[in-house]
């Protein structure tokens, strides 16, 4: 059977292509008894509507891009069922694409928004973003975008965050007080904000407890599981070895995991570990894991209520503002009672 087209259901119907495209977008202009009449025919018809196509003519998509670094992390799991829960209430397609933390796919990536295939944008950049000329230029065009997790300052823009330094904070102090005096920091980016501040909050809790801060105890991931692997195993082999680990991003908690049983270091007796990580398994790994668990889903939920709002009116500006979200510090048996 060919597939229907919105001209054949017009014939169907008996009405004009334009009612039934503004039927079937819920258009105030169309009474409710024919947007009914509509839907029932384009249901028993079995009428896909595309969206995609529909946006050519009306410069509307009904459509938001995601644009995430990766999906193996839960936090960005957790935040794109919050994005749902607002955009498909109001409407709206989400795609999701991913930059596998490269720079030059996310530049490719938004240059393809610029025709239009989308409304708006939720963008959380990858790890190696430093530059903004790609974002301006998209928001140039008039295409709304709203940062989460991940963001750049320079941009003027709404930004949806967590506070990572208090959190990094916290966790660092919870590790000096329950005995550790060589604590390794592991880092996933030394250029984006959120990377820093979960740094500082480390290197500052150090301090207030008169400890040492040493660079040889920040270790920069390098986005490669092997050979981070490698590197936090041939850490935890020298003589004056490392007592904690505040893992910065959730993957990192398994190489941490996996180190510690190669090398038949106890946790957490030999190594007590904290990481952010949204992991609802942590509970269940063993020993189970002291983490700092965003509000991953609050965050997505935030930022697409912030671009629906900006696409309902008709100057789509998004206004300049930072929304800190707090985190939860959940205490397991990674870290000694």
């Amino acid at each position: 059977m060919n597939k229907i087209t919105i001209k054949m259901l017009a014939k169907e119907l008996r009405l004009s292509v334009s009612t039934v495209s503004k039927a079937i977008s819920d258009s105030h202009e169309i009474s409710p008894q024919t947007k009914l009449r509509v839907n029932e025919m384009a249901t028993k018809l079995n009428y896909v509507p595309n969206h995609f196509a529909s946006s050519l003519g009306t410069g509307n998509s009904k459509t938001i891009g995601v644009v995430i670094p990766e999906v193996v992390d839960s936090f960005f799991a957790q935040a794109i069922n919050g994005i749902e829960a607002v955009a498909v209430e109001k409407g709206y397609h989400v795609m999701i694409y991913l930059t596998h933390e490269n720079f030059e796919k996310e530049k490719t990536i938004l240059k393809d928004f610029e025709s239009g295939r989308v409304d708006g944008v939720l963008l959380s950049v990858s790890r190696e973003t430093t530059k903004t000329a790609h974002i301006n230029e998209l928001m140039k065009k008039g295409v709304p975008l709203v940062f989460f997790d991940r963001v750049i300052n320079e941009i003027a823009t709404t930004k949806i965050t967590t506070n990572d330094y208090e959190m990094a904070y916290k966790a660092t102090n919870h590790l000096v007080k329950k005995g550790c005096q060589q604590i390794l920091f592991l880092s996933f980016s030394n250029l984006l904000s959120i990377s820093n501040k979960r740094l500082d909050g480390y290197k500052n809790a150090l301090q207030d407890n008169g400890i040492e801060i040493s660079d040889l105890n920040i270790l920069h991931f390098k986005n490669d599981p092997k050979k981070d692997y490698l590197l936090l195993k041939n850490k935890l082999k020298l003589p004056n070895r490392a007592d904690g680990i505040l893992a910065s991003v959730e993957k990192f908690a398994f190489t941490i995991y996996q180190a510690c049983e190669a090398l038949q270091l106890s946790i957490p007796t030999d190594v007590q570990v904290i990481s952010f990580s949204n992991l609802e398994a942590a509970s269940f790994m063993n020993p189970p894991l002291t983490t700092i668990a965003q509000p991953a889903f609050e965050m997505g939920k935030t930022a697409a209520t912030i671009l629906m709002k900006a696409l309902a009116r008709k100057k789509s500006e998004i206004a300049e503002e930072d929304i800190i979200l707090p985190s939860a510090f959940v205490v397991r048996k990674s870290t000694r009672v």
